[in-house]
């Protein structure tokens, strides 16, 4: 019966995403994937999670397992309040919303801020999960590409000038998919632009706590916090299995997210609220990441040396000083979409660039993650692909 249904046509214009595909590939025995975002399993804290949740249960229990407010469990909501303030962001807990994981941050950001054919604009490449958030809108792309400092603004003034532009979508820190970063000049004249025309900015911050070396520049929501709206996470600080995170914004604005969000699930899991607040008392949560820091800095440290050693002098790519990602660049006319088959026949894999363009392009470019293979998987997985590279630019 079911093919007699007539669907939504946001039912039937979505897509898979390509990550999602791209990790049920890499379930087969022997794969080395680059692919997803996954955190290191193994620094998992689930021994003092264990006895955080038997410490709920026994003195929160009926509360930590009821219904809860739309807007979060308030006790985390002022925890993340703090935290911000560490960077700058002077807020309160009532400009702060706890959502299902960032994925939810983004689809709500689509609900309260998109209409059929509005425009957003973002950097090119740009997170791949944010074009699927707010694919469901249908909106229009209107994309500015990125040098080694980011989104470049050249340009900018121009695009609001003569497009209905309802959002600028960044990820400015360590920037999912390419780890570059944007300095502050430019994330301040983005907000001049931004402000003049009365179009906010989403700054998609799931990395800025997991720097390696150097100094984070301010975030954008503490060089201008009315025209920006915040999105931060416990995913990849923590858990992603937990699924829980913030947006923050402007009085007045935050309460339109609310009333959004009590129409798609009530509130985010009460009882993982408790868990991670618990979890985070007596500087547990700093430590913990102090721990993910350090690992994650010296698996980048082991694959850009193979990369350095094994690939191609003609083969580019990024060097992030944060995050999860790098991004790597091959010569014009090599396709990674295509040579993804190739590389999963010689078990290993990763996600093709082309995935984060919404308006095209980025054939010759792939995302490599660090976090979730170990320093043995690294090596090897890049001498696989180096031998790829070669042989495919052997061809041309």
């Amino acid at each position: 019966m079911s093919e007699m249904w007539h669907y939504s046509r946001r039912a039937l214009m979505m897509k898979s995403s390509v990550i999602r595909e791209t990790l049920k590939i890499t379930q087969k025995p022997g794969i080395i994937s680059f692919g997803g975002g996954l955190p290191a399993s193994e620094l998992f804290p689930t021994k003092e999670l264990a006895e955080a949740a038997q410490k709920v249960l026994t003195e929160h229990g009926e509360k930590a397992l009821q219904y809860g407010l739309t807007e979060g469990y308030l006790p985390l909501r002022e925890m993340i309040a703090e935290r911000a303030s560490r960077q700058g962001i002077n807020v309160s807990a009532d400009e702060i919303m706890i959502t299902g994981g960032s994925q939810q941050g983004l689809d709500m950001c689509g609900r309260v801020l998109l209409d059929w054919g509005d425009v957003v604009i973002s950097a090119r490449p740009t997170y791949l999960g944010a074009i699927q958030a707010f694919n469901a809108y249908f909106p229009k792309y209107v994309t500015l590409p990125s040098d080694d400092d980011g989104m470049t603004v050249d340009g900018l003034k121009e695009i609001l000038e003569t497009n209905d532009a309802r959002m600028i979508y960044l990820v400015p820190t360590f920037q999912n998919p390419d780890g570059r970063t944007i300095p502050v000049h430019r994330r301040q004249r983005i907000l001049e632009i931004a402000k003049t025309y009365g179009v906010p900015v989403i700054e998609d911050d799931p990395y800025s706590e997991l720097f390696f070396e150097g100094t984070v520049p301010s975030p954008m929501k503490a060089l201008d916090p009315d025209i920006v709206i915040s999105l931060g996470t416990f995913s990849k600080l923590l858990a992603p299995g937990l699924r829980i995170a913030w947006l923050i914004a402007p009085p007045g604005v935050i309460d339109r997210f609310v009333r959004m969000k009590q129409g798609a699930d009530l509130h985010t899991n009460t009882f993982a609220q408790y868990l991670i607040y618990e979890f985070a008392q007596n500087g547990k949560l700093d430590a913990h990441i102090k721990k993910v820091r350090e690992l994650y800095s010296h698996r980048r440290n082991v694959m850009i040396e193979a990369m350095e050693h094994y690939f191609p002098d003609e083969v580019k790519f990024t060097r992030p000083n944060g995050g999860l990602f790098l991004w790597v660049e091959l010569p014009a006319g090599v396709n990674t979409t295509t040579l993804l088959t190739k590389a999963v026949e010689n078990s290993v894999a990763y996600i093709p660039g082309s995935a984060f363009y919404p308006e095209g392009g980025g054939d010759n470019t792939m995302r490599l993650n660090y976090s979730k293979p170990n320093e043995t998987e690294i090596e090897e997985g890049i001498k696989r692909l180096a031998k790829l590279f070669k042989e495919s630019l052997t061809k041309k």
